[in-house]
């Protein structure tokens, strides 16, 4: 092991690695046993680069739908096929986390999703690119392995800043992906953005080999045991149920709005191009400003009626997006709104299981996130689904449902 900093004092170590695992190498303290700013700022920018791959596709599908000659129901599967596959990854690759060492574990999934979009960039057929999603977006699921490391370096009183802090990144990798992915569509071809993608993947491999700390984990579970303690750790803590329950209601209305929204934006009365729908994302990215802040809001003891009050912004940004559904303007404000409701109750949540048991927190996280994007999954193809038939209206009905029903539960909460 190397020698840490004459900074990095015992009682910075101590606060700073808890008793799920060790972390090893040159961490700079700030004094309060806060970890270095250059490794959360490399955790923020790991997390955005990796998850946007999950959502490149959303913006595209007008276009993937005339390359393949596939309708909007079909075409809708490509989203929800990325998140059945990073669901499946929470509940089967993430557990891993508490079991092998992160950096290798972390090496390991970056290089199967740069080799993966490599095919999807290349796939002659649909069939091809929907297999190719299936694998790549098991393995993004690193991003979950991430967000658990640094909660690790960080002490209590801060973790749900340090925490906000990471997921900022994460949540910007989501929002700016749309307008990245159709800037660079519309200059090239849809093809390139996979491939820009993989390049990227096979760096960061390279990079975060190198440069994070060694996190050795305690416990020698065999796998199947780590699975079947997955399983009970959701039977054993209610809040983390609520808490999964209430993420993948808010991102069953996330993924139906994100989903759907390009078809809207290509059709009349605003004919957008690729560029335009691109810009359009680029609006949802104001959203991310409150990740830190819903941080400090969960380090104040504010998760109960934040919480409230996100469900609720997120209901009232469908009612907007449907009455104003000719309107640009009210449809950017709709998604703003939406963006913020999504992260502020996805970091008030995460505040929430990481104290249940800091020795299982890969495997908390593990099942709130697997909770969460199988609401995403069925939001984005109930979505795909409802639009055909009924059109943005049933989708705005949809849209506020979803949030309304997390709300209805929370309003059964006793606690916090």
């Amino acid at each position: 092991m190397s020698q840490p900093p004459p900074e990095f004092t015992a009682a910075a170590a101590t606060a700073a690695v808890e008793t799920e695992g060790e972390v090893d190498g040159a961490l700079a303290s700030t004094g309060a046993g806060e970890p270095p700013r250059r490794l959360v700022l490399l955790l923020a920018v790991a997390c955005g680069l990796t998850v946007a791959n999950l959502y490149y596709a959303q913006p595209l599908l007008s276009s993937l739908r005339q390359v393949f000659g596939i309708d909007a129901a079909t075409a809708g599967w490509l989203v929800t096929i990325s998140q059945i596959g990073y669901a499946l990854g929470l509940l089967f690759i993430v557990p891993l986390g508490d079991r092998l060492e992160n950096r290798r574990l972390v090496t390991v999934l970056l290089g199967i999703t740069a080799a993966s979009l490599v095919v999807a960039g290349t796939a002659p057929g649909y069939a091809l690119l929907l297999g190719a999603t299936l694998l790549f977006a098991t393995t993004l699921v690193v991003v979950q392995i991430l967000v658990p490391y640094a909660a690790d370096l960080a002490p209590s009183h801060i973790r749900g800043r340090i925490v906000g802090q990471v997921m900022s990144g994460l949540l910007a990798g989501i929002l700016l992906s749309r307008t990245l992915g159709s800037l660079l569509a519309q200059a090239t071809d849809w093809r390139v953005v996979y491939l820009t993608s993989a390049a990227l993947m096979a760096v960061l491999a390279l990079v975060l080999r190198t440069t994070l700390p060694t996190r050795r984990p305690r416990t020698g579970a065999p796998y199947p045991e780590l699975l079947r303690s997955t399983a009970r750790l959701m039977r054993q803590h209610p809040p983390l149920r609520r808490r999964a329950l209430y993420q993948a209601t808010m991102f069953g209305a996330f993924s139906a709005f994100w989903t759907t929204v390009s078809f809207v934006l290509t059709g009349a009365p605003f004919h957008y191009n690729q560029l335009g729908v691109g810009l359009f994302a680029l609006v949802g990215a104001g959203g991310v400003l409150i990740a830190p802040l819903a941080g400090r809001w969960a380090d104040r003891g504010l998760g109960r009626p934040m919480t409230a009050a996100a469900l609720l912004t997120a209901a009232l940004a469908f009612g907007l997006a449907g009455v104003g559904r000719h309107s640009i303007i009210a449809l950017g404000a709709a998604a703003i709104l939406l963006d913020m409701a999504v992260q502020t109750t996805l970091i008030l949540g995460q505040h929430v299981i990481f104290q249940l048991d800091p020795a299982s927190r890969a495997r908390l996280n593990s099942a709130y996130m697997a909770t969460f994007f199988l609401g995403g999954a069925l939001g984005s193809q109930v979505a795909s689904t409802a639009y055909r038939a009924d059109g943005w209206p049933a989708v705005a009905t949809l849209g506020a449902a979803l949030p309304a029903a997390g709300l209805l539960l929370w309003a059964t909460e006793r606690h916090g």
